[in-house]
C-alpha cells in the first residue's frame, strides 16, 4: 500500500515536529550524573553509547569527579564546550529539577529524566513535578519523563538509557518506533525481536509524562521516513487528546499503529449512577478510543512486537470477514491455528474444487478440505512455491497463512525459502512455524513476510489487522469533564431533554402526592405505571419506587401511598411527586441507549440489551460520540442480544432503523449539550414501528456564570 503524504508540522501540535532531531538524531548528548562504574545503571549509557558506535559528541557531567570511565567529566552543563542537543539526567529528584532549569537557561531542546520521586510519591512529589515543569518553561526545553528509562535510536547509536537489555550489542534496526509508558518494555521488545528479523527505528520510555506526552513524542517522529509503523505500550490513557492528535496525523501519513494496553479487567468500571457507567468501564472506553483512532489493539504482548509487519501489508478498512486460507505441511499445526483463528471470530476458507485441481496440475496436490495440507512430502521448495502461487492468484483469499512443520527449523531453505519469495504479492502471506525456528523467522521477516512465534500471537495479529478502520477521531472532542458538580435531573425533566434531541418518550403526567385524594384526570387511559419522581433517585425499582399495572383511580391512589412509604423506609427520601405513564406494550425487545462523558476519552455512546439486567451480560457496543447512522447500525449488529430485533422463528422484526436513529440522537448530546455528563434511556422499547424510551436518567453540570446547561 502506498503511504499517504506525510503531514506537515502544521498538522500537529505547535513545535512538536521540531523535536525529532534532538530526540532521535542529536548531534551531541550529555549524561548528567554519569558514574565511573560501568556496571551501575548510571554508568551504562556511557558504555552503551561507545559500544553502539555513536558518532556524535558525548559529554559526561559529574561534579565530584574529574573523569568517568576514563573520559573527562564536567562539573555542570554550563561548563560544557557547547550546548548539547539532548541531555539525559540520572541524578536524584531535586538535583534533576535544578539540571532541567540549567538546561532551559542554556537552550537545550530535549532533556530526558530518569529520576523518580515525582507525582508517584504523593503531595510532595506532585509539588516537585510542578517545579520540574516550571523549570523547563524557563526556556525552549521539553522533558521526557521523569522516571524514563531513556531514549534509544539503534540507527545512529543513540543509547540514552540505563536499561540493561541494551548491553547486548547490535540492537536490531528496522521501521518500528516503540513508545512505552513502562520503562522495562523497551528492553523487552528488543530482546524478543533479536534474531527474528524484527527491528526498530527508535524506542522511548515516556515515564511520568510530566511534560512531553506519549502522543506528542510519537507525533514528533512522524516525518521520519525510516519509521514505518508504531508499537505503543500503554498503562493508562492519560493525555488522550495528544494521542488523538497523533492518531489523526499517523492515519494521514499511512503509518499503522499497534497498541497493547493494560487494564482489560472489569475492576476499573466507572463509579456512576447509571447502568451506562458500569458498562462503559475504563477498558471499554479505551477500546472505543482505539477504534476511533484507527489503532489496532493486540491482546498478546508477543503480538505487539510481531503485528506491525502485518499491518503494513493490510490497509485499514479491509474486509470485516476476511477469507483466510491455510496451507500447511503439518496437519496438527494447522488444526491448532484454525482453532485460534476461530476463537477470534475468523473463519478459515478451504480452496474450491477448481482450485484444488489447479494445484494438483501445478505439482502441489492437496485433499479438498478446510486446509490445503501438502503433507510431509510437500515440504519442498518447488511444491510450496506452486501451492502458494495458485492460492494467491486464485482470487479466493484475502490472506494466506502457511503453517510450517519441522523443516522450518531443520531445513529452512526448503518450504521457508519458498514462502519468503512470495512476500511481494497483492494477497499477503504470513508464516507460523510449529517448532521454535528463529532462523526461519529471521529469513521471513527480512523478506517482507510477517512471521509469528506462537499460534496465539499469529491469530491475534490477523484478527486485529482486519479489524482496523480508518481514523475517525476528532481531537477537539477529547476533553475532560467540565467544572462543577453534576446533579441528577428527575425522570420527567430527563425524558423531556432526551425527547428534545430525538429520543421519543412515553406521554406522562406528574402528580403531587399531597393532593392524590383529589379527583385525578389523566390524559390517557388505564392501566398505568406509577413512579417516584425525584432528583434524588437514580434507580427507583430498587427502593420500591415503581408500581406497574395500575388499573383505575383507586388503585392509583393506593400505589402513590405505597411508593411514598416504601421509598421513605428504604431510601430515606421524601417523595412529594409521582410520574404516571400509560403501560407500554411488550414490543419486540428492550435496549439500553446510554451516553457519558469519560474523564479520559471524552463523550461515549453505549448500546446494550435493556432493563435492570443490562449490567449482567458482557454484551454491549461502545463508540466515541457523536456517531453517524452507519456506526449506529454497526453497534446494533455487534450486540448479540439484539439479534432478536431482526425477527426469530416467525416472530416480528423490530424497527431497527428507528433504533439506529435514537442512538445517533443520543450521541449528539456531545455536540448540543456538552454540560451533560451522563444520560440514559433504559429501557428503550423497540416496536415493529418506532421506538420509545420507558425511563430516562440525565446528570448535568450547570453553567453557573450563564445559568444555562
Amino acid at each position: 500500500m502506498a503511504p499517504n503524504p506525510t503531514p506537515s508540522q502544521a498538522d500537529r501540535a505547535p513545535g512538536v515536529a521540531a523535536l525529532s532531531g534532538p530526540l532521535l538524531h542529536p548531534a551531541s548528548v550529555a549524561i548528567v550524573g554519569a558514574s565511573d562504574d560501568p556496571k551501575k545503571t548510571t554508568g551504562r549509557p556511557q558504555r552503551f553509547l561507545a559500544a553502539a558506535g555513536y558518532e556524535g559528541t558525548a559529554w559526561f557531567v559529574n561534579p565530584r569527579r574529574g573523569t568517568v570511565q576514563g573520559v573527562k567529566a564536567y562539573p555542570s552543563l554550563s561548563a560544557l564546550p557547547a550546548v548539547p542537543d539532548h541531555v539525559y539526567v540520572m541524578t536524584g529528584a531535586d538535583a534533576a529539577v535544578d539540571t532541567v532549569a540549567e538546561a532551559a537557561r542554556l537552550g537545550v531542546p530535549v532533556v530526558t529524566v530518569l529520576s523518580s520521586g515525582f507525582a508517584e510519591e504523593g503531595a510532595e512529589g506532585k509539588a516537585r513535578e510542578d517545579r520540574l515543569r516550571a523549570a523547563a518553561a524557563q526556556g525552549p526545553t521539553r522533558v521526557v519523563g521523569p522516571s524514563s528509562l531513556g531514549v534509544v535510536n539503534p540507527r545512529n547509536g543513540v543509547m540514552l538509557t540505563g536499561n540493561a537489555a541494551f548491553g547486548e550489542p547490535d540492537t536490531p534496526t528496522g521501521g518500528i518506533f516503540v513508545a512505552s509508558q513502562s520503562g522495562s518494555v523497551i528492553g523487552a521488545m528488543v530482546s524478543r525481536a533479536r534474531g527474528r528479523g524484527i527491528g526498530f527505528a527508535g524506542l522511548v520510555s515516556t515515564g511520568g509524562e510530566a511534560d512531553l506526552s506519549l502522543g506528542e513524542i510519537c507525533s514528533a517522529t512522524l516525518d521520519d521516513p525510516e519509521i514505518t509503523s508504531y508499537a505503543l505500550f500503554l498503562e493508562s490513557l492519560r493525555h488522550a487528546g495528544d494521542l488523538a492528535d497523533f492518531a489523526a496525523a499517523a492515519h494521514r501519513a499511512g503509518k499503522p499503529v499497534a497498541v497493547y494496553k493494560l487494564g482489560r479487567s472489569d475492576e476499573a468500571a466507572a463509579l456512576t449512577v447509571s447502568h451506562t457507567g458500569a458498562l462503559a468501564g475504563e477498558d471499554s472506553e479505551a477500546e472505543a478510543f482505539f477504534r476511533a483512532c484507527g489503532f489496532v489493539r493486540v491482546a498478546t504482548f508477543e503480538g505487539l512486537c510481531e503485528a506491525p509487519a502485518l499491518l503494513e501489508r493490510i490497509p485499514s478498512d479491509g474486509p470485516a470477514r476476511p477469507r483466510v486460507g491455510v496451507v500447511t505441511t503439518t496437519g496438527g499445526g494447522a488444526a491448532i491455528m484454525v482453532d485460534q483463528l476461530a476463537l477470534r471470530g475468523l473463519s478459515v476458507r478451504g480452496p474450491s474444487r477448481e482450485l484444488v485441481e489447479r494445484m494438483a496440475a501445478a505439482g502441489a496436490p492437496v485433499p479438498h478440505s478446510l486446509i490445503a495440507d501438502l503433507g510431509l512430502a510437500g515440504a519442498k521448495h518447488d511444491v510450496v512455491s506452486a501451492a502458494l502461487r495458485e492460492l494467491q492468484d486464485s482470487g479466493e483469499f484475502d490472506l494466506v497463512l502457511f503453517v510450517i512443520g519441522s523443516s522450518a527449523r531443520l531445513n529452512p531453505e526448503l518450504a521457508v525459502q519458498a514462502l519468503a519469495e512470495r512476500g511481494g504479492h497483492a494477497v499477503p502471506v504470513v508464516g507460523f512455524a510449529l517448532p521454535e525456528a528463529p532462523d526461519a523467522a529471521n529469513l521471513l521477516a527480512s523478506s517482507g513476510v510477517p512471521a509469528f512465534r506462537t499460534p496465539e500471537s499469529c491469530a491475534d495479529a490477523i484478527a486485529a489487522a482486519f479489524s482496523r478502520r480508518s481514523a475517525t477521531i476528532d481531537p477537539k472532542r477529547i476533553a475532560g469533564l467540565p467544572d462543577g458538580t453534576p446533579r441528577l435531573l428527575d425522570e420527567q425533566v430527563s425524558a423531556e431533554l432526551l425527547a428534545g434531541v430525538g429520543v421519543p418518550a412515553l406521554p406522562s403526567v406528574a402528580l403531587k402526592t399531597a393532593s392524590i385524594d383529589d379527583e385525578v384526570t389523566l390524559p390517557f387511559g388505564y392501566p398505568v405505571v406509577v413512579k417516584a419522581l425525584s432528583d434524588q433517585l437514580a434507580h427507583k425499582t430498587d427502593v420500591g419506587g415503581v408500581v406497574l399495572g395500575v388499573a383505575d383511580a383507586d388503585a392509583l391512589r393506593a400505589a402513590v401511598r405505597k411508593i411514598a412509604v416504601d421509598v421513605a423506609e428504604r431510601a430515606g427520601i421524601t417523595v412529594d411527586r409521582v410520574l404516571v405513564q400509560p403501560m407500554a406494550d411488550k414490543g419486540v425487545g428492550e435496549v439500553l441507549v446510554g451516553y457519558r462523558r469519560s474523564p479520559d476519552v471524552g463523550p461515549v455512546v453505549v448500546l446494550s440489551t435493556g432493563g435492570v439486567q443490562a449490567e449482567l451480560y458482557d454484551d454491549s457496543a461502545i463508540r466515541l460520540a457523536p456517531v453517524d447512522r452507519a456506526t449506529a447500525q454497526e453497534m446494533i449488529d455487534e450486540v448479540t442480544g439484539l439479534a432478536v430485533l431482526k425477527g426469530h422463528r416467525g416472530t416480528p422484526a423490530g424497527d431497527v432503523p428507528a433504533l439506529a436513529d435514537a442512538v445517533v440522537a443520543l450521541s449528539h448530546l456531545a455536540v448540543e449539550h456538552p454540560s451533560i455528563v451522563e444520560a440514559e434511556a433504559n429501557p428503550v422499547l423497540v416496536r415493529t414501528e418506532g421506538v420509545v424510551a420507558l425511563d430516562a436518567l440525565v446528570r448535568r453540570i450547570d453553567d453557573e456564570k450563564s445559568g444555562r446547561a
